[in-house]
């Protein structure tokens, strides 16, 4: 096995130009990790937001990263070696993760690269009826969806608020998801719908036949219609977009129901949500492959399914990151390695 490996590297912060595909030393797998063999790196928005330098978070938050740094934190993969303290993976396996996240949200989790370390704990085995590409598509969105819907999993202190998020009971209940035909929206639809909510899907036109195929009973064209001004007595809202407008859905939620949000930083109204008795939740996801091995069963059966709009070779990285700062996007977009 050579020393060197291939990987993206980032040497500052900038746009997708700064990814820089080289030659990088091999990992080895310290104390409790596995070394693996990436197939696929799946392209999550927190990646964007550390090539970018984090710039929309509060300047006390923002990183001061040791470069060079190899980002991505969603990956498929083969076990190449197992540290001597490791049991329960075998070389050979195939495997997926969420590497390190949020533990290194800063500096790079390293998933784009032809190895990467992993803590053993954060490693589930493949599903065997997904490819690599379709396994790397799911860490971070799946676990975001589950940790919010079905169990969070972990005490660990959230920045965003200083309780703890517990997920409500979802059947019989109407939940609304905004931001539907995204990675974390299109497996919100599934697991909600699995945990048996009647569930109202908001996106653009595009994805309306692949959400409906996915288990929404009503879609919501947003570009057409404004989804607060037509539905009302929502028992929960998930909200996957965030940006200035995310209030606007205090007005659907019926009193006792719930607004989560996936990206809270730009919602101020939380006295408004407490004089409508709507209580606003968000969560920090953090890896976990008991979490994966759970839910991995619903993607080998078929119950979920994880939507891939395209692939990128690694070396093409810059060009991926530019198609995805683009937004709307159907699913997930995954980087190949061969």
């Amino acid at each position: 096995m050579s020393e060197i490996m291939k990987a993206v590297r980032l040497h500052m912060f900038g746009g997708p130009d700064v990814l820089c595909y080289e030659d990088t030393p091999r990992p080895q797998p310290a104390a409790g990790e596995v070394l693996v063999r990436v197939h696929a790196a799946g392209i999550n928005p927190p990646d964007l937001y550390l090539r970018d330098g984090y710039r929309a978070l509060p300047p006390e938050w923002q990183p001061s990263p040791q470069f060079p740094l190899i980002p991505g934190t969603d990956i498929s993969g083969v076990v190449a070696a197992i540290h001597e303290d490791v049991t329960g993976f075998d070389p050979g396996d195939e495997v997926y993760a969420m590497v390190r996240f949020p533990d290194d949200l800063f500096t790079g989790s390293g998933g784009y690269a032809d190895y990467v370390a992993v803590p053993a704990n954060q490693l589930a085995l493949k599903p065997r009826s997904l490819s690599h590409v379709q396994a790397a598509a799911a860490p971070m969105s799946l676990l975001t969806a589950w940790q919010f819907l079905v169990e969070t999993g972990h005490e660990a202190p959230n920045p965003f608020q200083s309780f703890p998020h517990v997920p409500i009971a979802l059947k019989g209940k109407t939940v609304l998801v905004n931001g539907a035909g995204g990675g974390v929206g299109h497996l919100a639809v599934q697991i909600a719908r699995w945990r048996g909510a009647r569930v109202i899907a908001v996106a653009s036109g595009r994805h309306e036949s692949l959400l409906r195929e996915l288990g929404a009973e009503t879609f919501i064209d947003y570009k057409k219609v404004a989804a607060e001004k037509h539905i009302k007595d929502i028992d929960l809202v998930i909200d996957t977009v965030g940006g200035p407008d995310m209030a606007r859905f205090l007005t659907v939620i019926r009193p006792g129901g719930a607004l989560y949000l996936v990206n809270p930083l730009a919602f101020t109204a939380y006295d408004e949500a407490a004089r409508r008795g709507v209580t606003v939740l968000s969560i920090r996801v953090r890896s976990s492959g008991e979490q994966l091995k759970q839910a991995g069963v619903l993607l080998e059966n078929g119950t979920l399914r994880v939507v891939v709009e395209n692939t990128w070779p690694l070396s093409a990285a810059a060009q991926a990151h530019e198609r995805a700062s683009r937004g709307s996007i159907q699913g997930k977009i995954v980087l190949t390695i061969e």
